[in-house]
């Protein structure tokens, strides 16, 4: 039986990550080769990861990396099965490790097929399987690229890319905050299908009214039932109806017509905000910004610098 040292032991966990004591055991089934001791490893990575395939990856490192001129991005979620290696420092830093190689390539299959220290990225996820004991995989991966990209990490749990047209430190991380925060799913509402913007519209004023007659029977207040839910819907037309509605209200009151300037814009204000619920809820630059909620993100990053505008945005989350 070829005699282990402790040095060797000790090359063979920095190589890997594994323990002493499988190190140890590991070199010994080698009968003290290193390359065979590795792939020793790797066979356990391999039999824990079939044993483990259906398990969930709910938990994990969210990471967003960029490149020196900030120009590129990439966030990708290292996941795991729970919160306990998640927030392993050791685990962290693997996330990170990996994150830096993704940020060289478009796409995770590219990026499981390529090089870390020998092996596949995807091999050495079978491999830390084996190590850690629990089922490891990339859940999740983007990346962008724009004249300039800020990020945002929220505690390893999300993180956020957004593209600007030029160079804003405080504005690519106040935004990229924003997304992180508030779970935009498109830019904007200019971007919604008509007929999905239709198909939801009926689906929540169903819920609405569904919600009242439970409401009702318990003598509370009703919700408001909207006509609309986004900016999609509000035509010239619509605003314009809408307007003389308003009116027709004051008149009704018998508020004098010559404050009617002054009360108009508020109620106008208002039957937007009551008809674009799914703007506030997915479009990014139609929010309500989580630093001045008297504003959109658009007008924020417009009036933040003249010219600045939001190209794209990416984010990802653990589960």
């Amino acid at each position: 039986m070829a005699k282990i040292t402790a040095a060797e032991v000790n090359k063979l966990r920095k190589a890997t990550g594994a323990g002493m004591m499988d190190c140890k055991n590991a070199l010994v089934e080698a009968e003290g080769d290193f390359d065979k001791a590795i792939d020793v490893l790797r066979k356990k990575g391999q039999k824990v990861a079939a044993k483990r395939a259906d398990r969930e990856n709910t938990e994990g490192a969210a990471i967003a990396k960029l490149n020196a001129d900030n120009t590129v991005g990439v966030a990708i979620v290292l996941g795991c099965e729970t919160d306990f290696v998640g927030k392993n420092e050791n685990f962290i830093a693997l996330a990170n490790e990996l994150a830096d190689k993704a940020i060289n390539f478009d796409t995770k299959e590219e990026f499981l097929a390529s090089d870390f220290g020998g092996m596949t990225v995807a091999e050495k996820l079978v491999e830390q399987t084996g190590v850690i004991g629990e089922k490891l995989d990339i859940t999740a991966f983007e990346k962008l690229e724009a004249p300039y990209v800020g990020s945002y990490v929220h505690i390893n749990k999300i993180a956020a890319l957004v593209g600007l047209t030029s160079k804003n430190e405080e504005v690519g991380k106040d935004v990229a905050m924003q997304i992180a925060s508030m779970g935009a799913t498109t830019l904007s509402y200019k971007d919604f299908d008509p007929s999905f913007v239709s198909a939801e519209t009926e689906a929540r004023i169903a819920v609405i009214e569904k919600d009242n007659e439970e409401l009702g029977r318990l003598g509370k207040t009703l919700k408001n039932v909207p006509q609309f839910i986004s900016m999609r819907q509000l035509t010239p037309e619509v605003i314009a109806n809408a307007e003389e509605a308003a009116k027709a209200e004051l008149k009704a009151e018998g508020k004098p017509e010559k404050i009617w300037d002054k009360i108009l814009p508020g109620k106008m204000e208002r039957f937007i905000s009551d008809n674009t619920s799914l703007d506030q809820e997915q479009c990014l630059l139609d929010q309500n910004f989580i630093k001045d909620e008297k504003i959109n993100v658009a007008t924020y990053v417009s009036s933040a610098q003249d010219g600045l505008a939001v190209t794209s945005f990416k984010r990802v989350t653990l589960g």
